[in-house]
């Protein structure tokens, strides 16, 4: 029995999840995970979000809001959508907790007295526009790289070049666009030099890892490691824990990777064993194994093995990275940060998570960048999942618990009986030894090939051709492939959760499909056992004329207008506060011509949430009222039976759109009077509905009215 640590990234809280977060990284680290338990290991995977990262402060100063308030708010999301998900977490916790930040302090301090960390100046980006220096994610610029116009001072999000905000081509204030100054500040610095010949030693230990993973932290090497600023002139963050420095934070980059540590410390606070963690970080036969996407390899092949170097030698350094490469949409690599992905939380909504999960294994970028289209996931789910798994499983107990009701005994076993057989171990050899190695790609076509051969054996074996001639010959056939279906509600159990307990359910068995040890596999099935009636285990997917993904770009919401004032510098706007439930927003409205105050106030409204804020004649407005235009005529869309915060289109939390990006996805009034989303088609359009109640119209307008 083998101890293995699982190390999963954390999320910044500042955006939604997008299904390339799940292919990267969730979904192989929980299969991972499930498969170990299976084969007896001992496992402790954690993870949580990142609460601290700059995005989180970036999206805080667009809302007008706290970054605690944001950071709380995409927690809770996160944390739903992976329990949606199945992602079978020992502990999902997060940075903010006072228990990380002291031993991130005590990791601090340590790494200092050790000479490991030191102070000195470094040039940072000043603002002048705005007067501040600027953390390096608020710095925009060209890749000198691969000239990526839209690079951060930190990363680029199209090459994964680690960066330094003066490195990028013209590089400017995200928020203001002003071009940054130099100006120098005193910081203190991780020693990574330092470390430079001993991570060189480490990584020639490492001949298992994936090429790509291997070769890129090689290449940084032989570079030469440089030092790294680790701390930064910011509010928000884990506070530098000497004088001097109040107003200067732990930079996140340093912190989040300590994570791994701080959750495992929590996680064996809260099994009533405080000491219980150093099992898994203190045994040097523990295999620690960190599941990220290419983005992070530096700082976990590199960064976080030299800060656990220094700050504690028994500590297990990683014994594999398997980074995946990205999944890509439309071509380009999926960013919460620029709206480009197709969300989590929205696919969770719209198709079952087991669909989504056959999908992201088989589609895994394993080791190379893979595309996500709907009709890929449709493609996948009706002519894989459905039409070759689900079917054979389906008609198996389908006419097996019709003429039987049971497991029917077996009686002398045909060579094609015994070949069938000898495929199910087969697979169960082959799908064990690629978990193990993290190979998940291959491990599914092995049990996808086992299905289809599954329906091959039934059809060559057409006991309903037998039942009224040899019954017996039925009954060995259909025990052979209940016993096969058995091992494959074993075998599918890491990847389909989900479908294998209720499988497993129809087997006739009770308790946890994942409480059989791996080994049980190729079993016997027992003879006589009652089966349970079956349901199909899919269902297919029927795309809709609507592209999804556009409307999962929007985030509109019920809003109850609670104040309506005068624009102290402009005649036809007024400056409008609206309650959201759980937020207020403050929006500048050209209306002032059409409504009156009082016909505005106390109106439940929709709003589009996740506009980009601007500012209209020195007003900050962060949010739209939407409302559509006839002319002269403007008719608010009206939610009168909807509580404020209610979802009316899109993806709570999606990301920032700009007005260019809005005006491209079109809403408009349909013949019938109802309120349409045609994103960039003319299709037959998505309703606008708050909650189950239809978006209506505060006046009459025509039909093809367009709504801004």
């Amino acid at each position: 029995m083998a101890k293995l640590f699982l190390g999963v990234a954390w999320p910044y809280a500042s955006g939604p999840r997008h299904i390339g977060h799940a292919a990267g990284a969730y979904v192989p680290a929980d299969i991972f995970a499930r498969y170990h338990r299976m084969a007896g290991d001992e496992v402790l995977m954690v993870s949580g979000s990142d609460m601290h990262g700059t995005p989180t402060t970036v999206r805080a100063e667009e809302e007008g809001v706290s970054p605690e308030e944001v950071a709380e708010r995409f927690h809770a999301i996160h944390t739903e959508s992976f329990e949606a998900l199945g992602i079978s977490w020992d502990l999902y916790w997060k940075t903010s907790d006072p228990a990380h930040a002291a031993l991130v302090r005590d990791v601090f301090l340590r790494l200092k007295d050790r000479g490991h960390v030191y102070e000195d100046s470094m040039d940072a980006a000043w603002c002048p526009h705005d007067e501040r220096f600027r953390p390096d994610r608020y710095i925009e610029g060209e890749c000198p790289h691969c000239h990526f116009k839209a690079a951060r001072g930190d990363q680029c999000e199209n090459c994964g070049r680690i960066l330094d905000p003066f490195d990028l081509i013209g590089p400017r204030c995200q928020v203001c666009g002003t071009a940054v100054e130099r100006r120098e500040t005193r910081h203190y610095f991780l020693r990574l030099s330092a470390f430079q010949t001993a991570l060189k030693t480490w990584l020639q230990t490492k001949s298992h890892w994936r090429p790509h993973v291997l070769n890129f932290a090689l290449s940084w090497l032989r570079e030469g490691l440089k030092d790294r600023p680790i701390t930064r002139d910011i509010d928000w963050g884990i506070d530098v824990p000497l004088p001097g420095y109040e107003k200067k934070r732990i930079y996140v980059w340093f912190e989040a990777v300590q994570g791994y540590l701080s959750a495992s410390q929590e996680w064996a606070r809260r099994q009533g064993d405080p000491e219980k963690w150093k099992a898994w970080w203190e045994d040097p036969d523990a295999r620690h194994y960190y599941f990220i996407g290419k983005d992070n390899i530096v700082f976990h092949t590199l960064i976080w093995p030299a800060i656990l170097m220094g700050y504690d030698e028994t500590l297990d350094l990683p014994y594999d990275v398997p980074a995946n490469q990205f999944m890509t949409f439309q071509g380009e690599r999926m960013s919460a940060g620029r709206g480009v992905g197709v969300w989590l939380q929205d696919l969770l909504g719209a198709y079952d998570p087991d669909a989504l999960r056959y999908y992201v294994s088989a589609n895994m970028p394993e080791n190379k960048d893979s595309e996500f289209t709907f009709e890929e996931l449709a493609r996948r789910v009706n002519n894989e999942l459905v039409a070759i798994y689900g079917n054979f499983v389906h008609r198996v107990l389908t006419f097996t618990h019709k003429n039987f009701g049971k497991v029917p005994p077996a009686g002398d076993l045909t060579a094609e009986d015994e070949a069938f057989l000898h495929e199910l171990e087969e697979a169960w050899r082959q799908v064990g030894q690629n978990l193990a190695y993290v190979h998940f790609r291959d491990a599914l076509q092995s049990i996808m090939r086992l299905a289809k051969r599954g329906n091959q054996y039934f059809d060559a074996q057409a006991p309903w051709d037998l039942l009224t001639q040899d019954r017996g010959r039925v009954g060995t056939v259909l025990h052979v492939a209940t016993r096969v279906v058995r091992g494959l509600a074993l075998l599918t159990a890491p990847f389909l959760p989900f479908s294998a307990q209720r499988l497993w359910g129809y087997l006739g068995y009770d308790g946890p499909v994942e409480g059989t040890p791996w080994e049980a596999v190729p079993e016997e099935i027992a003879e006589g056992q009652r089966l349970q009636a079956p349901k199909p285990l899919f269902r297919k997917i029927e795309l809709a004329a609507l592209p999804v993904e556009e409307a999962e770009r929007l985030d509109v919401r019920v809003g109850e207008v609670t104040k309506v004032e005068d624009h102290p510098d402009a005649d036809k706007l007024y400056v409008v506060e609206a309650d959201l439930g759980s937020e207020r927003r403050t929006m500048v409205a050209g209306m002032r011509e059409e409504y009156e105050p009082g016909e505005l106030e106390g109106k439940r409204v929709a709003i589009l949430v996740n506009l980009k804020p601007g500012t209209f004649r020195g007003v900050r407005s962060d949010a739209m009222l939407l409302a559509a235009v006839d002319g002269p005529v403007i008719s608010l869309l009206l939610t009168e039976d909807a509580e404020p915060g209610t979802q009316v289109l899109g993806t709570p939390g999606a990301p920032r759109l700009s007005f260019e990006e809005f005006k491209k996805l079109r809403i408009e009034v349909g013949e019938d009077g109802r309120v349409y989303f045609h994103g960039s088609s003319r299709g037959p359009g998505l309703p606008l509905k708050a909650g189950k109640r239809e978006v209506t119209l505060d006046r009459p307008v025509r039909p093809g009215s367009e709504v801004t």
